[in-house]
């Protein structure tokens, strides 16, 4: 069996116009992990949301950019090539993200295993 090449800035599914969700591609799902490319279009969370995952997550920006809020108050400016790993039950938020280039997230999702 061989290979399929994906590339990730020209998966089948159209790039989201602002107007309308992000658009969230599963890439790769094993056990305990899941592989997402994501694509915002000048989308945010939505007032009073916060992200509480139960999964560890690391997110690679790879174009735009965006703005993450922790319920700490920090504030994170995110620009193309950024990484970061968020650890599970830290709340988070999409404050904002670029619509003429559009922000494309590669993010990898897994729970630790005791």
């Amino acid at each position: 069996m061989e290979p399929d090449v994906t590339n990730l800035f020209r998966l089948p599914s159209p790039l989201p116009r602002p107007e309308e969700d992000e658009s969230v591609d599963i890439l790769a799902r094993a056990k305990n992990v899941r592989v997402e490319r994501i694509v915002s279009t000048g989308q945010a969370s939505p007032p009073g949301f916060w992200y509480d995952q139960d999964e560890d997550e690391w997110v690679a920006l790879l174009s735009g950019d965006a703005k993450l809020r922790c319920e700490n108050g920090s504030v994170l400016s995110l620009h193309a090539g950024d990484c970061l790993l968020i650890p599970a039950h830290v709340r988070h938020r999409i404050d904002s993200t670029s619509s003429e280039s559009p922000c494309i997230w590669l993010a990898f999702f897994w729970k630790s295993v005791p």
